[in-house]
Protein backbone atom coordinates (compact mmCIF):
# COMPACT_ATOMS: atom_id res chain seq x y z
CA UNK A 1 0.00 0.00 0.00
CA UNK A 2 1.22 3.51 -1.17
CA UNK A 3 1.08 5.92 1.31
CA UNK A 4 -0.02 10.03 0.36
CA UNK A 5 3.60 10.85 0.94
CA UNK A 6 5.16 8.23 -0.72
CA UNK A 7 2.76 8.55 -3.46
CA UNK A 8 3.63 11.97 -3.86
CA UNK A 9 7.59 11.91 -3.54
CA UNK A 10 7.32 9.36 -6.15
CA UNK A 11 5.21 11.38 -8.71
CA UNK A 12 6.80 12.72 -12.10
CA UNK A 13 6.58 16.68 -11.53
CA UNK A 14 4.60 18.40 -14.14
CA UNK A 15 6.73 21.67 -14.75
CA UNK A 16 4.40 25.00 -14.14
CA UNK A 17 6.49 26.56 -16.19
CA UNK A 18 9.23 25.77 -18.48
CA UNK A 19 12.21 27.70 -18.01
CA UNK A 20 10.60 30.64 -15.43
CA UNK A 21 13.20 30.98 -12.25
CA UNK A 22 11.06 31.48 -8.68
CA UNK A 23 11.81 34.28 -7.64
CA UNK A 24 11.21 35.78 -3.95
CA UNK A 25 7.65 37.50 -3.63
CA UNK A 26 5.46 39.26 -0.93
CA UNK A 27 1.81 40.20 -1.20
CA UNK A 28 0.80 41.75 -3.77
CA UNK A 29 -0.55 45.74 -3.19
CA UNK A 30 -3.75 45.82 -3.83
CA UNK A 31 -4.75 49.03 -5.70
CA UNK A 32 -6.12 51.71 -3.19
CA UNK A 33 -8.89 52.98 -6.57
CA UNK A 34 -11.00 50.74 -8.75
CA UNK A 35 -11.17 50.80 -12.40
CA UNK A 36 -14.21 50.55 -14.66
CA UNK A 37 -14.77 46.90 -15.04
CA UNK A 38 -13.43 45.55 -18.70
CA UNK A 39 -15.96 44.12 -20.84
CA UNK A 40 -15.06 41.57 -23.23
CA UNK A 41 -16.08 42.09 -27.08
CA UNK A 42 -18.09 40.40 -29.12
CA UNK A 43 -16.41 38.62 -31.39
CA UNK A 44 -16.72 39.33 -34.93
CA UNK A 45 -17.57 36.46 -37.41
CA UNK A 46 -19.12 36.41 -41.18
CA UNK A 47 -21.99 34.21 -42.21
CA UNK A 48 -21.28 32.43 -45.91
CA UNK A 49 -23.73 31.64 -48.34
CA UNK A 50 -24.18 28.18 -46.80
CA UNK A 51 -25.57 29.61 -43.32
CA UNK A 52 -22.01 29.08 -41.44
CA UNK A 53 -20.94 31.32 -38.90
CA UNK A 54 -16.98 31.59 -39.32
CA UNK A 55 -14.58 33.07 -36.69
CA UNK A 56 -10.97 33.83 -36.17
CA UNK A 57 -8.87 33.40 -32.90
CA UNK A 58 -5.00 34.48 -32.91
CA UNK A 59 -3.55 32.72 -29.56
CA UNK A 60 -1.05 35.28 -28.84
CA UNK A 61 1.26 36.72 -26.24
CA UNK A 62 1.16 40.16 -25.23
CA UNK A 63 1.03 42.47 -22.10
CA UNK A 64 -1.41 43.73 -19.67
CA UNK A 65 -1.91 46.47 -17.18
CA UNK A 66 -3.75 43.63 -14.48
CA UNK A 67 -2.18 46.20 -11.75
CA UNK A 68 -2.55 49.62 -12.58
CA UNK A 69 0.66 50.97 -13.75
CA UNK A 70 2.30 47.69 -14.34
CA UNK A 71 2.92 45.82 -17.71
CA UNK A 72 2.56 42.02 -16.94
CA UNK A 73 3.60 39.80 -20.02
CA UNK A 74 0.64 37.65 -20.39
CA UNK A 75 -1.24 35.46 -22.98
CA UNK A 76 -4.85 35.96 -25.10
CA UNK A 77 -7.00 35.42 -28.10
CA UNK A 78 -7.19 38.06 -30.49
CA UNK A 79 -5.61 40.51 -27.86
CA UNK A 80 -3.33 40.36 -25.13
CA UNK A 81 -5.50 38.52 -21.93
CA UNK A 82 -8.33 36.18 -22.02
CA UNK A 83 -10.76 36.55 -25.67
CA UNK A 84 -13.23 38.11 -27.08
CA UNK A 85 -16.56 36.68 -26.19
CA UNK A 86 -18.24 34.12 -28.95
CA UNK A 87 -21.88 33.80 -29.46
CA UNK A 88 -23.80 32.20 -31.63
CA UNK A 89 -27.54 30.27 -31.77
CA UNK A 90 -28.76 26.69 -31.26
CA UNK A 91 -28.56 24.63 -34.44
CA UNK A 92 -26.73 27.44 -36.31
CA UNK A 93 -23.43 26.04 -37.83
CA UNK A 94 -19.80 27.22 -36.75
CA UNK A 95 -16.34 27.34 -38.32
CA UNK A 96 -13.28 27.92 -36.80
CA UNK A 97 -9.99 29.32 -38.05
CA UNK A 98 -7.53 28.74 -35.31
CA UNK A 99 -3.38 30.17 -35.24
CA UNK A 100 -1.67 29.29 -32.71
CA UNK A 101 1.49 32.43 -32.58
CA UNK A 102 2.82 31.28 -28.68
CA UNK A 103 6.33 30.05 -28.83
CA UNK A 104 4.68 25.93 -27.94
CA UNK A 105 1.76 24.23 -28.88
CA UNK A 106 -1.79 24.60 -27.13
CA UNK A 107 -5.24 23.30 -27.50
CA UNK A 108 -8.67 25.11 -27.69
CA UNK A 109 -11.09 23.47 -25.67
CA UNK A 110 -15.03 24.15 -25.94
CA UNK A 111 -15.81 23.78 -22.49
CA UNK A 112 -19.72 22.34 -21.69
CA UNK A 113 -20.06 22.06 -25.48
CA UNK A 114 -22.10 18.95 -26.80
CA UNK A 115 -19.59 18.87 -30.14
CA UNK A 116 -17.98 16.15 -32.14
CA UNK A 117 -15.03 14.62 -30.66
CA UNK A 118 -12.43 15.36 -33.44
CA UNK A 119 -13.20 19.51 -32.48
CA UNK A 120 -13.43 18.91 -29.14
CA UNK A 121 -9.78 20.82 -28.31
CA UNK A 122 -8.96 18.34 -26.08
CA UNK A 123 -5.06 17.36 -25.30
CA UNK A 124 -5.27 14.89 -28.59
CA UNK A 125 -6.15 18.50 -31.07
CA UNK A 126 -2.96 19.86 -30.54
CA UNK A 127 -2.30 23.09 -32.31
CA UNK A 128 1.41 23.20 -32.62
CA UNK A 129 3.34 26.50 -32.59
CA UNK A 130 3.15 28.32 -35.58
CA UNK A 131 -0.12 26.44 -36.81
CA UNK A 132 -3.68 26.77 -37.54
CA UNK A 133 -6.29 24.16 -36.42
CA UNK A 134 -9.90 24.08 -38.33
CA UNK A 135 -13.03 22.65 -36.08
CA UNK A 136 -16.49 23.32 -36.63
CA UNK A 137 -19.71 21.70 -35.96
CA UNK A 138 -23.05 22.59 -36.14
CA UNK A 139 -24.35 24.17 -32.63
CA UNK A 140 -27.48 21.67 -30.69
CA UNK A 141 -28.04 22.69 -26.93
CA UNK A 142 -30.07 24.85 -25.11
CA UNK A 143 -28.71 28.44 -24.64
CA UNK A 144 -25.81 28.54 -21.91
CA UNK A 145 -22.87 30.48 -20.88
CA UNK A 146 -20.04 27.98 -21.82
CA UNK A 147 -16.13 29.04 -21.82
CA UNK A 148 -13.28 27.88 -24.20
CA UNK A 149 -9.58 27.21 -22.82
CA UNK A 150 -6.42 25.65 -23.28
CA UNK A 151 -6.26 21.75 -22.90
CA UNK A 152 -2.77 20.69 -23.33
CA UNK A 153 -1.68 17.49 -21.39
CA UNK A 154 0.51 18.60 -18.22
CA UNK A 155 0.38 22.49 -18.50
CA UNK A 156 -3.15 23.51 -18.54
CA UNK A 157 -2.51 25.25 -15.54
CA UNK A 158 0.57 27.27 -16.59
CA UNK A 159 -1.64 28.35 -20.08
CA UNK A 160 -4.84 29.21 -18.20
CA UNK A 161 -2.92 31.19 -15.64
CA UNK A 162 -1.21 33.10 -18.49
CA UNK A 163 -4.78 34.35 -19.54
CA UNK A 164 -5.98 32.09 -22.12
CA UNK A 165 -9.94 31.97 -21.40
CA UNK A 166 -13.08 33.20 -22.82
CA UNK A 167 -16.73 33.01 -22.91
CA UNK A 168 -18.79 31.33 -25.32
CA UNK A 169 -22.62 32.19 -25.36
CA UNK A 170 -25.46 30.11 -26.53
CA UNK A 171 -28.91 31.82 -27.20
CA UNK A 172 -31.93 30.04 -28.38
CA UNK A 173 -35.48 30.32 -29.12
CA UNK A 174 -36.46 30.08 -25.65
CA UNK A 175 -34.59 32.51 -23.79
CA UNK A 176 -35.56 35.16 -25.75
CA UNK A 177 -38.97 35.52 -25.28
CA UNK A 178 -37.95 35.29 -21.36
CA UNK A 179 -37.93 38.71 -19.15
CA UNK A 180 -34.35 38.43 -18.38
CA UNK A 181 -31.90 41.32 -18.86
CA UNK A 182 -30.25 40.97 -21.81
CA UNK A 183 -28.48 43.52 -23.18
CA UNK A 184 -24.56 42.25 -23.47
CA UNK A 185 -22.34 44.35 -21.88
CA UNK A 186 -25.15 46.83 -20.11
CA UNK A 187 -27.51 44.74 -17.74
CA UNK A 188 -25.99 41.70 -18.86
CA UNK A 189 -22.60 41.36 -17.61
CA UNK A 190 -19.65 38.49 -18.08
CA UNK A 191 -17.69 37.72 -15.43
CA UNK A 192 -14.50 36.00 -15.60
CA UNK A 193 -12.96 35.95 -12.03
CA UNK A 194 -9.41 34.72 -11.42
CA UNK A 195 -6.63 34.92 -8.74
CA UNK A 196 -3.19 35.68 -9.50
CA UNK A 197 -0.05 36.55 -8.09
CA UNK A 198 2.54 38.87 -8.79
CA UNK A 199 6.61 39.24 -8.56
CA UNK A 200 7.43 43.07 -7.47
CA UNK A 201 8.31 43.94 -11.03
CA UNK A 202 4.62 42.74 -12.13
CA UNK A 203 5.16 39.02 -13.42
CA UNK A 204 3.14 37.01 -12.89
CA UNK A 205 4.13 34.29 -9.89
CA UNK A 206 4.17 30.83 -10.80
CA UNK A 207 6.27 29.40 -7.76
CA UNK A 208 5.03 27.22 -5.30
CA UNK A 209 1.93 26.06 -6.09
CA UNK A 210 -0.27 24.39 -2.99
CA UNK A 211 -1.50 20.75 -3.59
CA UNK A 212 -4.84 22.74 -5.13
CA UNK A 213 -2.46 24.82 -7.59
CA UNK A 214 -1.41 28.11 -7.98
CA UNK A 215 -3.32 30.38 -5.76
CA UNK A 216 -3.58 34.56 -6.00
CA UNK A 217 -3.32 37.18 -3.27
CA UNK A 218 -4.62 39.06 -6.04
CA UNK A 219 -8.40 38.59 -7.79
CA UNK A 220 -8.96 39.66 -11.39
CA UNK A 221 -11.79 40.54 -13.45
CA UNK A 222 -11.83 40.07 -16.57
CA UNK A 223 -8.39 40.81 -16.93
CA UNK A 224 -7.91 43.81 -14.29
CA UNK A 225 -7.41 43.95 -10.53
CA UNK A 226 -9.47 46.45 -8.63
CA UNK A 227 -12.99 46.81 -10.80
CA UNK A 228 -15.93 48.50 -10.77
CA UNK A 229 -19.08 48.35 -12.59
CA UNK A 230 -21.43 51.22 -13.46
CA UNK A 231 -24.77 50.08 -13.06
CA UNK A 232 -27.67 51.94 -15.10
CA UNK A 233 -30.48 49.35 -14.53
CA UNK A 234 -32.18 48.14 -11.57
CA UNK A 235 -31.71 44.54 -11.97
CA UNK A 236 -28.64 43.19 -13.75
CA UNK A 237 -27.48 39.56 -14.75
CA UNK A 238 -24.21 38.49 -13.77
CA UNK A 239 -22.59 35.84 -16.03
CA UNK A 240 -20.33 34.19 -13.86
CA UNK A 241 -17.15 31.93 -14.35
CA UNK A 242 -14.87 30.37 -11.89
CA UNK A 243 -11.61 30.66 -14.40
CA UNK A 244 -9.04 30.29 -11.57
CA UNK A 245 -6.97 27.02 -11.45
CA UNK A 246 -7.69 25.60 -8.09
CA UNK A 247 -9.33 28.26 -6.07
CA UNK A 248 -12.66 27.90 -4.73
CA UNK A 249 -15.61 30.84 -4.30
CA UNK A 250 -18.21 31.52 -2.05
CA UNK A 251 -19.51 34.50 -3.53
CA UNK A 252 -22.17 36.92 -1.98
CA UNK A 253 -23.19 40.55 -1.93
CA UNK A 254 -21.42 42.26 1.17
CA UNK A 255 -24.46 43.73 2.58
CA UNK A 256 -26.46 39.82 1.99
CA UNK A 257 -28.96 40.84 -0.05
CA UNK A 258 -30.34 38.02 -2.04
CA UNK A 259 -30.59 37.44 -5.99
CA UNK A 260 -31.69 34.67 -8.06
CA UNK A 261 -30.02 32.59 -9.64
CA UNK A 262 -31.08 31.60 -13.16
CA UNK A 263 -28.89 29.39 -14.90
CA UNK A 264 -25.72 27.09 -14.44
CA UNK A 265 -23.03 25.49 -16.29
CA UNK A 266 -25.60 24.03 -18.96
CA UNK A 267 -28.52 26.38 -19.31
CA UNK A 268 -31.61 27.79 -17.48
CA UNK A 269 -32.97 26.83 -13.63
CA UNK A 270 -36.82 25.54 -14.21
CA UNK A 271 -37.38 28.16 -12.25
CA UNK A 272 -35.38 31.05 -10.58
CA UNK A 273 -34.19 30.19 -7.03
CA UNK A 274 -33.59 32.85 -4.42
CA UNK A 275 -29.99 32.98 -2.66
CA UNK A 276 -27.91 34.63 -0.69
CA UNK A 277 -24.34 33.05 -1.75
CA UNK A 278 -23.32 30.36 -3.99
CA UNK A 279 -20.20 28.35 -4.10
CA UNK A 280 -18.25 28.04 -7.75
CA UNK A 281 -15.05 25.68 -7.83
CA UNK A 282 -12.70 26.14 -10.68
CA UNK A 283 -14.82 25.65 -14.69
CA UNK A 284 -18.54 26.00 -12.64
CA UNK A 285 -20.40 28.96 -13.86
CA UNK A 286 -23.34 30.86 -12.97
CA UNK A 287 -25.95 33.44 -13.56
CA UNK A 288 -27.83 35.54 -11.41
CA UNK A 289 -29.68 38.31 -11.39
CA UNK A 290 -29.44 40.89 -8.53
CA UNK A 291 -31.72 44.32 -7.94
CA UNK A 292 -30.33 47.50 -7.09
CA UNK A 293 -31.50 51.08 -5.85
CA UNK A 294 -30.57 54.18 -6.92
CA UNK A 295 -27.09 55.58 -5.85
CA UNK A 296 -26.50 52.30 -4.30
CA UNK A 297 -22.75 50.67 -4.24
CA UNK A 298 -22.83 47.03 -3.47
CA UNK A 299 -19.58 45.10 -3.79
CA UNK A 300 -19.84 41.31 -4.70
CA UNK A 301 -17.53 39.42 -2.27
CA UNK A 302 -15.94 36.02 -1.96
CA UNK A 303 -16.60 34.60 1.75
CA UNK A 304 -14.77 32.06 3.61
CA UNK A 305 -16.26 28.34 2.05
CA UNK A 306 -18.37 26.55 4.30
CA UNK A 307 -18.35 23.34 2.42
CA UNK A 308 -15.10 21.77 4.05
CA UNK A 309 -15.98 18.75 5.85
CA UNK A 310 -13.17 16.04 6.34
CA UNK A 311 -10.65 18.91 4.32
CA UNK A 312 -7.12 18.67 5.75
CA UNK A 313 -5.66 21.99 5.50
CA UNK A 314 -9.03 24.04 4.58
CA UNK A 315 -6.30 27.35 5.21
CA UNK A 316 -3.45 26.29 2.76
CA UNK A 317 -6.51 25.46 0.16
CA UNK A 318 -7.50 29.23 0.78
CA UNK A 319 -11.04 28.11 2.05
CA UNK A 320 -10.54 30.88 5.29
CA UNK A 321 -9.87 33.70 2.43
CA UNK A 322 -12.17 36.91 1.68
CA UNK A 323 -11.63 38.71 -1.16
CA UNK A 324 -13.74 41.96 -2.78
CA UNK A 325 -14.41 40.90 -6.35
CA UNK A 326 -16.05 43.72 -8.24
CA UNK A 327 -17.85 46.62 -6.59
CA UNK A 328 -21.47 47.67 -8.45
CA UNK A 329 -22.14 51.16 -8.25
CA UNK A 330 -25.71 52.36 -9.46
CA UNK A 331 -26.66 55.31 -11.07
CA UNK A 332 -28.95 58.40 -9.37
CA UNK A 333 -31.78 57.48 -11.50
CA UNK A 334 -32.13 53.73 -12.75
CA UNK A 335 -33.71 52.32 -15.96
CA UNK A 336 -36.85 49.99 -14.55
CA UNK A 337 -36.66 46.20 -15.99
CA UNK A 338 -39.56 43.54 -15.89
CA UNK A 339 -39.03 41.15 -13.15
CA UNK A 340 -37.48 37.64 -13.68
CA UNK A 341 -40.09 34.98 -14.95
CA UNK A 342 -41.60 32.59 -12.80
CA UNK A 343 -40.80 29.77 -15.31
CA UNK A 344 -37.80 29.51 -17.29
CA UNK A 345 -38.18 26.52 -18.82
CA UNK A 346 -38.51 22.43 -18.68
CA UNK A 347 -36.09 20.44 -17.80
CA UNK A 348 -37.09 16.70 -18.19
CA UNK A 349 -35.72 14.05 -15.53
CA UNK A 350 -32.72 11.74 -17.31
CA UNK A 351 -33.17 9.29 -14.23
CA UNK A 352 -34.93 8.71 -10.75
CA UNK A 353 -33.50 9.14 -7.47
CA UNK A 354 -31.28 5.89 -6.44
CA UNK A 355 -31.10 5.19 -9.96
CA UNK A 356 -28.19 1.79 -10.28
CA UNK A 357 -24.96 3.68 -11.57
CA UNK A 358 -23.64 2.33 -15.12
CA UNK A 359 -20.24 3.56 -13.95
CA UNK A 360 -18.37 4.32 -10.73
CA UNK A 361 -15.73 6.71 -10.42
CA UNK A 362 -13.79 7.38 -6.95
CA UNK A 363 -11.50 10.66 -6.65
CA UNK A 364 -8.60 10.80 -4.48
CA UNK A 365 -4.72 12.48 -4.91
CA UNK A 366 -3.79 12.97 -8.09
CA UNK A 367 -5.79 9.62 -9.97
CA UNK A 368 -9.49 8.78 -10.79
CA UNK A 369 -10.30 4.69 -9.91
CA UNK A 370 -6.68 4.68 -8.69
CA UNK A 371 -5.14 5.59 -12.14
CA UNK A 372 -3.31 8.58 -13.82
CA UNK A 373 -3.70 9.83 -17.13
CA UNK A 374 -2.38 7.79 -19.83
CA UNK A 375 -2.82 9.22 -23.33
CA UNK A 376 -3.02 5.77 -24.92
CA UNK A 377 -5.51 3.87 -22.63
CA UNK A 378 -9.29 4.63 -23.28
CA UNK A 379 -11.02 3.87 -19.66
CA UNK A 380 -14.25 2.41 -21.34
CA UNK A 381 -16.26 2.94 -24.77
CA UNK A 382 -20.16 4.23 -24.53
CA UNK A 383 -22.88 3.28 -26.42
CA UNK A 384 -24.06 6.45 -29.04
CA UNK A 385 -27.32 7.79 -28.74
CA UNK A 386 -27.98 6.23 -24.48
CA UNK A 387 -28.41 7.62 -21.17
CA UNK A 388 -26.35 6.78 -18.60
CA UNK A 389 -26.06 7.35 -14.71
CA UNK A 390 -22.29 8.01 -13.22
CA UNK A 391 -21.58 7.65 -9.28
CA UNK A 392 -18.71 9.74 -8.41
CA UNK A 393 -17.10 10.28 -5.06
CA UNK A 394 -14.43 12.15 -3.47
CA UNK A 395 -12.56 9.54 -1.09
CA UNK A 396 -10.15 11.70 -0.33
CA UNK A 397 -9.66 14.97 2.14
CA UNK A 398 -8.80 17.23 -0.40
CA UNK A 399 -10.95 19.43 -2.53
CA UNK A 400 -11.78 17.62 -6.16
CA UNK A 401 -14.44 18.79 -8.85
CA UNK A 402 -15.49 16.47 -11.64
CA UNK A 403 -15.90 17.45 -15.52
CA UNK A 404 -17.27 15.49 -18.32
CA UNK A 405 -16.71 16.45 -21.81
CA UNK A 406 -19.37 16.60 -24.54
CA UNK A 407 -22.23 16.59 -21.96
CA UNK A 408 -24.67 18.44 -19.72
CA UNK A 409 -25.16 16.00 -16.82
CA UNK A 410 -27.99 16.38 -14.36
CA UNK A 411 -27.20 15.75 -10.72
CA UNK A 412 -29.99 12.62 -9.73
CA UNK A 413 -28.99 12.88 -6.04
CA UNK A 414 -26.00 13.55 -3.54
CA UNK A 415 -25.60 10.70 -0.58
CA UNK A 416 -28.98 9.57 -2.17
CA UNK A 417 -30.91 12.79 -1.59
CA UNK A 418 -32.43 15.06 -4.07
CA UNK A 419 -29.86 17.79 -4.94
CA UNK A 420 -30.02 21.47 -3.72
CA UNK A 421 -31.96 23.73 -5.82
CA UNK A 422 -28.74 25.42 -7.41
CA UNK A 423 -27.54 22.02 -8.35
CA UNK A 424 -30.75 21.28 -9.92
CA UNK A 425 -30.10 22.08 -13.49
CA UNK A 426 -27.83 21.24 -16.18
CA UNK A 427 -23.93 20.75 -14.94
CA UNK A 428 -21.12 19.86 -16.41
CA UNK A 429 -18.52 20.38 -13.60
CA UNK A 430 -19.55 19.55 -10.26
CA UNK A 431 -17.92 20.37 -7.03
CA UNK A 432 -17.59 17.18 -4.73
CA UNK A 433 -17.37 17.04 -1.36
CA UNK A 434 -15.11 14.73 0.13
CA UNK A 435 -17.05 11.56 1.74
CA UNK A 436 -20.21 11.99 -0.44
CA UNK A 437 -21.45 10.14 -3.62
CA UNK A 438 -23.01 11.66 -6.29
CA UNK A 439 -25.18 10.42 -8.95
CA UNK A 440 -24.72 12.34 -12.53
CA UNK A 441 -26.96 11.22 -15.52
CA UNK A 442 -26.39 12.25 -18.72
CA UNK A 443 -27.31 11.80 -23.15
CA UNK A 444 -24.62 10.89 -24.86
CA UNK A 445 -26.64 12.21 -28.16
CA UNK A 446 -25.32 11.68 -31.92
CA UNK A 447 -21.50 12.64 -31.79
CA UNK A 448 -19.58 8.93 -32.02
CA UNK A 449 -15.96 8.41 -33.03
CA UNK A 450 -13.64 5.24 -33.29
CA UNK A 451 -10.64 7.31 -33.03
CA UNK A 452 -11.13 10.63 -30.67
CA UNK A 453 -11.83 9.95 -27.39
CA UNK A 454 -13.38 12.71 -24.74
CA UNK A 455 -12.22 13.18 -21.14
CA UNK A 456 -13.45 13.38 -17.97
CA UNK A 457 -11.13 14.90 -15.03
CA UNK A 458 -10.67 17.11 -11.92
CA UNK A 459 -10.37 20.88 -12.92
CA UNK A 460 -8.95 21.36 -10.14
CA UNK A 461 -5.87 22.26 -13.57
CA UNK A 462 -2.62 21.12 -11.53
CA UNK A 463 -4.98 17.50 -10.56
CA UNK A 464 -5.26 17.73 -13.57
CA UNK A 465 -1.96 18.40 -15.19
CA UNK A 466 -0.62 15.81 -12.80
CA UNK A 467 -3.10 12.97 -14.49
CA UNK A 468 -6.33 13.37 -12.57
CA UNK A 469 -7.89 12.46 -15.73
CA UNK A 470 -9.82 9.77 -18.09
CA UNK A 471 -10.92 9.04 -21.38
CA UNK A 472 -13.21 7.50 -23.57
CA UNK A 473 -15.19 6.76 -26.82
CA UNK A 474 -18.56 6.81 -27.52
CA UNK A 475 -19.67 4.34 -30.56
CA UNK A 476 -22.16 3.23 -33.04
CA UNK A 477 -23.25 -0.03 -32.59
CA UNK A 478 -21.02 -2.93 -33.98
CA UNK A 479 -18.28 0.40 -33.99
CA UNK A 480 -14.46 -1.20 -32.81
CA UNK A 481 -12.50 1.04 -30.94
CA UNK A 482 -9.23 2.17 -32.93
CA UNK A 483 -7.82 5.17 -30.88
CA UNK A 484 -4.89 6.95 -31.91
CA UNK A 485 -1.63 6.77 -30.31
CA UNK A 486 0.28 10.04 -29.16
CA UNK A 487 3.63 10.17 -27.75
CA UNK A 488 3.36 11.40 -23.94
CA UNK A 489 7.04 10.64 -22.00
CA UNK A 490 6.66 10.89 -18.49
CA UNK A 491 3.02 10.90 -18.25
CA UNK A 492 2.00 7.17 -18.32
CA UNK A 493 -0.03 5.85 -15.97
CA UNK A 494 2.43 2.77 -15.30
CA UNK A 495 -0.29 0.63 -13.01
CA UNK A 496 -2.22 1.10 -10.19
CA UNK A 497 -0.70 3.55 -7.12
CA UNK A 498 -2.19 1.12 -4.54
CA UNK A 499 -2.25 -2.42 -3.31
CA UNK A 500 -6.22 -2.66 -4.36
CA UNK A 501 -7.35 -1.05 -7.40
CA UNK A 502 -10.69 0.29 -6.97
CA UNK A 503 -13.30 -0.78 -10.34
CA UNK A 504 -14.83 1.44 -11.98
CA UNK A 505 -17.93 -0.12 -13.05
CA UNK A 506 -18.69 -1.98 -16.43
CA UNK A 507 -16.62 -0.50 -18.72
CA UNK A 508 -16.65 -1.53 -22.49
Amino acid sequence: MVSRRGFLTGLTVVPLAAGCVARSTSPTPQPSATRPLPIPPLAESSVDADGIRHFHLDVRQGTSEILPGRRTPTWGYNGSILGPTLRARRHESVAFTIRNSLPEPTTVHWHGMHVPARCDGGPHQTIAAGGTWEPGWTIDQQAATLWYHPHPHGATEKHVYRGLSGLFIVDDDTTDTLDLPEEYGVDDIPLVIQDRRFTADGTLDESDPTDVGLLGDTIVVNGIAGAHLDVRTDRVRLRILNGSSGRIYNLAFADDRPFQLVATDGGLLAAPTTLHNIQLSPGERAELVVELRGRERIMLRALPIQQRRDIDRAAAFGFDDTFDIVQLRAAPTLKPSAAVSNSLTTIPALAPIGAAPDHTFELKWFMINGRRMDMNRIDMTIPVDTTQVWSVRNNDNWPHNFHVHDVQFQVVDVDGQAPPPALAGWKDTLYTEPQSTYRLAMRFAEHSDPTYPYMFHCHLLLHEDHGMMGQFLVLTPGQQAAPMRMEMPGMDDGGPAEGNHPGSGHHG
